[in-house]
């Protein structure tokens, strides 16, 4: 479930750059350059890997749709902000679509390349009239932490009861073994969530019209799959087409 960087080298890799570092083009271009990088390094044993593999299998038998579908309500929700601030969804939403993300923390670089990308499509996203929303376990000062440096573009919500990603259909529990898996090679899902926190989401996109219907998604147990920020903006596009024909009326349907 981790990729297969040994800890030194997965912490350079991790951290090395911040989250406004420029990568090529989109979320797919960012991921084959990343992995490109990061090619043949591994630290884990064979007994390591056969754990990891085990654990993917069992969580896409236990998860094989994860999240709510084009066409349901977005379950309504007040998260922390990273600063302790309240945020309220459907506060978010008076003022246009939100695209919700949710990512399993700054320990992730498939997270990290997919919000850098997303982060590149901000201003296509304000000029829709869309906002970008982020939804972690991890707690709200390890996303202070990630953050700290970059101008506050978005909002990165901490989740920390996971009554969201239960709401979403995205959680999971991290299969012990592979939970101490990861804590030899220098993550400790505990330090990022909070006692007993051992969950995780899947990761998830979705984009949510003003009248809280979802308009396109993308969830996945494979956690380097991820929703591409062209995807984003073309459900933003026809959300905005159907207010601009029907401008009495905020946008609701199944879209895309």
């Amino acid at each position: 479930m981790l990729n297969t960087l040994g800890p030194g080298a997965l912490m350079l890799l991790l951290f090395a750059a911040p989250l406004h570092a420029a990568l090529p083009g989109d979320y797919e271009q960012a991921l084959q350059a990343y992995q490109t990088r990061s090619a043949g390094r591994s630290d884990f044993s064979a007994d390591e890997q056969a754990v990891m593999q085990r654990a993917k299998a069992a969580l896409a038998r236990s998860l094989p749709d994860p999240g709510i579908k084009v066409g349901e309500r977005a379950p309504d929700f007040t998260l922390p902000n990273a600063f302790g601030e309240p945020v309220h969804l459907y506060d978010a939403l008076k003022n246009g679509p939100v695209v919700l993300v949710f990512y399993r923390g700054a320990w992730c670089p498939y997270c990290n390349l997919h919000l850098r990308a997303l982060r590149e499509r901000l201003p296509q996203f304000k000029a829709l009239g869309a906002q970008l929303i982020a939804v972690t376990p991890q707690t709200p000062d390890k996303s202070l932490e990630q953050f700290k440096a970059e101008p506050r573009e978005f909002d990165v919500l901490s989740d920390l009861d996971s009554s969201v990603m239960q709401a979403y259909r995205l959680i999971y529990e991290v299969d012990p073994d592979l939970a101490e898996v990861y804590r030899k090679h220098g993550l400790d899902l505990i330090e990022y969530n909070g006692p007993g926190r051992n969950v995780l989401p899947a990761p998830g996109t979705f984009v949510i019209d003003r009248n809280g219907m979802v308009r396109a998604m993308q969830a996945d147990t494979d956690y380097t799959k991820r929703m591409e920020p062209a995807e984003v903006v073309h459900a933003l596009e026809t959300i905005q087409s159907e207010v601009l024909r029907n401008p009495s009326q905020p946008s609701q349907g199944k879209g895309k």
